[in-house]
């Protein structure tokens, strides 16, 4: 074998044992829609820089039901971003479809129905998890757990719902 060639294998081989693991290109594993919101499933869940348990853990989030959104898939792993842009790699077992948004404005105004000048049920902080029951581009409706809240929020004052974004749980 001429050193050329022997070069150049080892050339390929170095290259892509150095590369770092990329978002799989074509079908992704779950074959659900990408990019998606989901939701952390336990109290401390740990983001690392790439899809592996090999991989540094980069941020250690300590907030169940946090809203992340998918943005890439790889095996088991998915790259998510947190409401701070924040991106990394958690494995699909800390994940939960259920849905969650945060609230990213300052005292947002919880109505009891959707309607202008509807009574409110509460006014909540940023940073506050809400569930979202449905959402019908404008408006959704949603629960909070403690203390017990439940109507309407525009979904502009909401993170972990896309612009006209309709759905009912």
């Amino acid at each position: 074998m001429s050193g050329r060639l022997l070069f150049a294998m080892f050339l390929v081989v170095s290259v892509g044992l150095a590369a770092p693991a990329t978002a799989q290109q074509g079908p992704n594993p779950s074959g659900l829609d990408i990019p998606r919101w989901v939701s952390l499933r336990a109290n401390e869940v740990n983001m690392r820089t790439g899809p592996g348990a090999r991989y540094p853990i980069d941020w250690v989030y300590q907030r169940r039901f946090l809203p992340v959104e998918v943005v890439a898939e790889f095996d088991n792993w998915r790259q998510v971003r947190d409401v701070e842009g924040t991106t990394g790699w958690v494995h699909q077992s800390m994940l939960s479809g259920r849905r969650t948004a945060t609230v990213s404005v300052a005292k947002a105004r919880v109505q009891l129905t959707r309607e202008d000048g509807a009574p409110a049920a509460a006014f909540v902080e940023t940073g506050v998890i809400v569930g979202l029951e449905e959402c019908d581009g404008e408006w959704c409706r949603i629960t909070i757990d403690n203390p017990q809240v439940a109507g309407w929020i525009p979904r502009a004052a909401l993170w972990g719902v896309y612009a006209g974004e309709n759905f009912d749980r």
